[in-house]
């Protein structure tokens, strides 16, 4: 006769059998994927997706909502009917909903509630939009038909048939092709001219989207032979200049104190026979979430605009014309390379300031135009790239001064010196030592201000040390 501590065993396991163990753990939820972009936070991913923040947080697991990293895998909850990845796809010229919806076959209701597109306007250039990567095909070969091409005569070209080609572009039938529409096909992008432009342009790319303020857009650009580009970003004129594989570039620099928002971006072409081609499309412009600084008491001569105005327009005057040559190769190093870490800095680009005149009621407003970098008196500055020094002497704001015309629009300037050892002229290879860190100018103390300028704007000198330029 079994006993009943034998029993108890055999019960156990019967009603393991007839009613199976629940985990004490939550099941784990399911849903789409979204990788973790630059800039992300918590609460702005919960608001993209229309989820709560504590929802968001108990689905993944999350205790410390500071551990989000760039790169990290979150589960999105509430999005019924979607798997896979989110990916997030930046905007760039010549896209529009058609032919991202050509290229992705995600449903537009699908792509419309992902992210809540009111209109197919709201597709500008910076703007990021996420898609879905479930099983659907991605096509990346763009063809475009010609003049009097028919979409037989292209299917056959491109070595399929007319109701893949309207099927995939989601077109009515074989008569409803568009000379110069964009159109995709199974297979890798040849690079040909089917980029949503006018014909004069084959290509065009904008790098590092979204733009920020204080920021350097890089434009690239292939046109047809013979063709002379221009446009507008902003409201500043875009100079072209020609570059490796065929390709012109512009480097624009964008204002530290622009607002965030749309702004125009045009791209025009004048044809070898002189007609004109022009291709425009909004631009995103986003913060650069720079800081107030602390109020700063200087001497009231450095911020009497009887003396700012003429210097600052000599300045502008200076770093106005764009040698057509690029005199820098690679990278540029910091210019205090010799005494410092490249990481040593006492104040940022971009932060906001307010400058009081000692004694009296005389006060400026405006932003750190450069990157400080600590250090006292007589310690050596470098130059941060190869270039002809365009300027060295004494400014009443910027103490001695000495700029660097790097080509291109591009410009260094170094303030604040305690002795220039550059001479107008002179061509400067990088790590050449130009000039002595002081006090000089408007300071509260011995430093290194190195300013850069793109094309009439002041940038952020950081960008350039973090990345190769163009």
């Amino acid at each position: 006769m079994l006993k009943f501590r034998h029993i108890l065993p055999i019960l156990f396991l019967l009603s393991s059998f007839f009613f199976p163990l629940r985990s004490t753990r939550a099941q784990e939820s399911s849903g789409p994927i979204y990788i973790v972009q630059p800039g992300d936070s918590l609460y702005s991913i919960a608001a993209r997706f229309s989820v709560s923040l504590d929802e968001l947080l108990a689905v993944n697991g999350i205790v410390d909502p500071n551990t989000l990293a760039a790169g990290q895998q979150l589960i999105i909850p509430g999005l019924e009917g979607i798997t896979g990845i989110l990916d997030t796809r930046f905007i760039n010229f010549g896209d529009s909903h058609r032919s991202l919806m050509r290229q992705t076959q995600v449903p537009d209701e699908l792509f419309r509630r992902l992210n809540h597109v009111v209109s197919p306007s709201e597709f500008y250039v910076g703007a990021n939009m996420i898609v879905p990567i479930q099983d659907q095909t991605q096509y990346a070969k763009r063809v475009s038909p010609a003049a009097g091409e028919s979409l037989f005569e292209m299917a056959v070209k491109n070595n399929t048939d007319v109701w893949t080609l309207t099927g995939i572009n989601q077109l009515e039938g074989s008569w409803a092709g568009l000379t110069g529409d964009t159109l995709y096909l199974p297979g890798e992008d040849a690079g040909n001219n089917a980029s949503g432009l006018p014909s004069a342009f084959i290509s065009a790319e904008i790098r590092d989207l979204p733009i920020k303020q204080g920021g350097t857009g890089v434009i690239t650009v292939a046109a047809q032979p013979g063709v002379t580009l221009g446009g507008v970003l902003v409201d500043h004129p875009l100079r072209f200049f020609p570059s490796q594989g065929g390709v012109q570039i512009a480097l624009q620099g964008v204002h530290a104190l622009l607002d965030p928002g749309v702004y125009p971006l045009r791209l025009d072409a004048v044809l070898p026979d002189g007609s004109t081609q022009s291709y425009e499309q909004l631009i995103l412009i986003v913060s650069g979430n720079y800081p107030e600084d602390p109020l700063l008491y200087v001497d009231p001569a450095t911020i009497d605009p009887a003396s700012t105005e003429p210097e600052l327009q000599q300045l502008v005057s200076i770093t106005s014309p764009a040698t057509p040559s690029r005199l820098w190769v690679g990278d540029f190093i910091s210019p205090a390379i010799a005494y410092a870490e490249s990481t040593y800095f006492t104040s940022r680009y971009g932060s906001r300031r307010t400058y009081i005149g000692q004694g009296t009621n005389l006060s400026v407003e405006g932003f750190h135009t450069g990157l400080d970098f600590g250090g006292g008196d007589g310690l050596p500055i470098t130059a941060p790239a190869a270039g002809v020094v365009v300027f060295a002497g004494p400014w009443t704001v910027r103490g001695n001064a000495t700029v660097i015309d790097h080509g291109w629009g591009v410009y260094s300037g170094f303030w604040h010196q305690s002795e220039i050892q550059a001479q107008v002229g002179q061509s400067v290879s990088k790590g050449d030592v130009i000039g002595l860190v002081g006090g000089t100018g408007r300071v509260t103390g011995a430093h290194l201000h190195w300013e850069l300028w793109v094309n009439g704007i002041q940038v952020d000198p950081l960008d350039w040390l973090n990345q190769a330029y163009p």
